[in-house]
């Protein structure tokens, strides 16, 4: 980005300020004389810049100077667009102050820098995007040993302009590192990838999943300036994970700069060993899972139409076994209970992974969990695992349970083992739905009472968690039939833990991601609240003028009307129920006599307004409180935003009205 010439000159005047204030000159000046006198001999009183640079780093100058910059360690573009004032929730205004960070230095940093993109074929014939025009975007998200980054969106193009820098911190203290300065051998030995997930989001707030990519960073190890340039070819997902999608121009700079780089044949070494160990591992888990499967057939031919899912194809159509899609996920101070962890999944939107062609067949991805927070949506697993992960984290007995629901459809859900043996089963894509487990036994005499089974699971194949894994070997794969006695081996078969663990713990084998850690919310739930409200009323009031109906909004009625909506989102997280005498009593004394109220409440999970009264339109009930026609007629709505972690929000609207009824 160009800066205008006022601008660039008064940048000059501060830098030349520090140096100045640094006394860096005076310092160069010496260096230069020292350097000529001791190194140079007579006959050649010629000095290079990499002579005097050279020179000026092993004095230390350099690095004083570094050690006064300051790097920019992330801006939230979005902050700089101005939005409406609101009526009811005041925000500062004030220009952001630019987050900036302290290098540390004693510590080692990887500065990843993506330099543009070339070769996106498919956004070949992409317009050029209008100034103010809405376009696609590009955005890059980054995990990188417990840190997570995001880029500023680009439009979509051919060659997108990236121009993005991102500041990895190698050395952690939380990660065990200690309080040392590693050395290059000693980064070498760290196996934790770069990874890259592309995402496009469309015109209508849409993403997509483009790309998956584990960068491998440490060839920079063996770069003689500590600096080096690759090009990564991103791949598709899914059904296109053999087919490029677009390059990425990525420089890879070490800070400090190493002392002692270290040479080319040892870093391919070292990851053909690390690829070899890995290799050898997996190849012996799949002996002992064939080995497994091959007992587990023996006991019943039957099993063998039993949904036991030992692996599963990630979004780059990597083979994995299902256990390393589950680990304990601790949120930190995001999210307080086992509850508000399921209402958080379920808020993250559900989409099937997408099919080439008809058939009515299910494509199978289950995605790492960056990809499923990159994009906030995914599969059933997705949520399944996601959901698991947060209540093993909470210290839960939690497990993923693969089965089928009505008509045979392949579904997962997540249930927990209590201490007293209560088995309760979680619906992730609800988050509300809880169902206790009371089995039915086969054996009782007809007459005999037994428990109506209220969820909607069918059949059950196998459950697992991060160190589990147990097939039903019992007579049935019916749900309600079924004994949750996990020590029965005649009732589960169990796989070996210490096979589990060989392929599955952390750091086992480099094919496994590390998990990433949960971000807080970026989205200000008041403001987008009354943004949003306010949206809907010019979409009412331009609705009932087409009809020829005049429209006048009752304020105080849709305040009330917030009341109700915070009732039905403490309903949906604790299942407890609240609030709603005095709405009622409210609605009552808002209301005169011989008048009307009708009220409509909807859930979403987007913040697109358009769609919200698209579909509200398509239900009798609220069409006929937005088209009230009568005496008196007065129109309230309130929208009530509710922010969960990665800017997943659950959005509740009710449209209301009150008129005078006349017989």
């Amino acid at each position: 980005m160009s800066l205008p010439p006022e601008k660039a000159s008064e940048l000059k005047q501060i830098i030349h300020q520090q140096l100045l204030k640094m006394d860096v000159h005076g310092r160069i000046r010496e260096v230069l004389a020292e350097t000529i006198r001791e190194e140079l001999a007579p006959e050649h009183q010629q000095l290079s810049t990499e002579d005097l640079i050279r020179a000026l780093r092993q004095r230390g100058i350099i690095d004083d100077v570094m050690k006064e910059l300051k790097f920019v360690a992330d801006v939230n573009e979005m902050e700089r667009t101005s939005a409406p004032k609101p009526s009811t929730h005041f925000v500062d205004r004030e220009p952001p102050v630019l987050k900036k960070t302290n290098i540390d230095p004693t510590r080692r940093y990887l500065y990843l820098q993506v330099l543009g993109g070339k070769a996106f074929l498919e956004h070949l014939q992409e317009p050029e995007p209008l100034p103010g025009q809405i376009c696609s975007t590009f955005t890059l998200c980054l995990h990188f040993r417990n840190q997570r980054f995001r880029s500023k969106p680009v439009p979509c193009a051919c060659e997108p302009d990236f121009q993005d820098g991102f500041l990895l911190e190698i050395h952690k203290d939380s990660l065990g590192d200690g309080s040392k300065m590693v050395d290059a051998t000693t980064m070498l030995s760290i196996c934790d990838p770069v990874h890259m997930v592309l995402i496009k989001t469309d015109t209508f707030g849409e993403t997509t999943l483009v790309a998956s990519y584990f960068l491998e960073w440490r060839s920079v190890l063996a770069a003689e300036s500590g600096i080096t340039n690759v090009a990564v070819e991103l791949l598709g997902v899914g059904t296109e994970s053999k087919v490029s999608v677009g390059v990425l121009n990525i420089r890879l700079e070490m800070y400090p700069p190493l002392n002692k780089t270290l040479s080319s044949e040892i870093t391919s070494t070292q990851f053909t060993l690390e690829r070899q160990k890995t290799a050898e591992k997996e190849r012996l888990f799949l002996v002992y899972a064939k080995q497994w499967w091959r007992e587990y057939l023996q006991i019943r031919p039957t099993h063998n139409a039993r949904l036991v899912k030992i692996f599963a194809q990630d979004e780059n159509g990597v083979n994995r076994p299902v256990c390393s899609f589950v680990r304990p996920l601790r949120a930190g101070r995001l999210l307080d209970t086992p509850r508000q962890a399921a209402r958080f999944v379920s808020v993250l939107g559900h989409e099937r992974a997408p099919v080439i062609g008809g058939g009515g067949g299910k494509q199978e991805q289950w995605c790492t969990l960056l990809a499923f927070l990159g994009r906030n949506k995914g599969d059933c697993e997705d949520h399944a695992n996601l959901l698991c992960s947060l209540l093993l984290g909470f210290g839960l007995e939690a497990f993923v349970c693969v089965g089928t629901k009505a008509k045979g459809v392949p579904h997962t859900w997540v249930m927990t083992c209590g201490s007293d043996g209560t088995i309760t089963f979680w619906e992730s894509l609800t988050g509300h739905s809880r169902y206790i487990h009371r089995p039915i036994n086969p054996d009782d005499p007809p007459l005999a009472e037994q428990p109506k089974p209220l969820y909607p699971y069918r059949t059950i194949g196998c459950i697992f968690n991060h160190e589990k894994f147990f097939g039903n070997c019992q007579p049935s794969d019916a749900v309600e039939v079924c004994v949750f006695d996990l020590h029965d081996e005649s009732k589960w078969k169990p796989m070996s833990g210490e096979a589990i663990k060989s392929v599955c713990a952390p750091g086992a084998t480099s094919s496994v991601p590390p998990f990433p850690p949960l971000c807080a919310s970026t989205v200000d739930a008041a403001v987008t609240s009354n943004e949003m409200e306010v949206q809907l009323r010019i979409l009412v009031s331009e609705h009932r003028k087409d009809l020829g109906f005049s429209t006048v909004w009752d304020d105080q009625l849709s305040y009330l009307l917030s009341q109700a909506l915070a009732a039905y989102e403490l309903e949906r997280t604790t299942g407890v129920s609240a609030g709603n005498e005095e709405f009622q009593d409210a609605v009552r004394r808002a209301v005169p006599d011989g008048h009307t109220f009708k009220g409509f409440p909807i859930h979403f999970v987007h913040r697109n307004a358009r769609r919200v009264f698209a579909i509200c339109l398509r239900s009798p009930f609220c069409e006929e409180i937005i088209c009230c026609r009568g005496d008196q007629v007065r129109l309230a709505v309130r929208v009530r935003v509710f922010a969960y972690p990665e800017s997943a929000c659950a959005v509740w609207i009710m449209f209301a009205c009150k008129y005078r009824s006349v017989l």
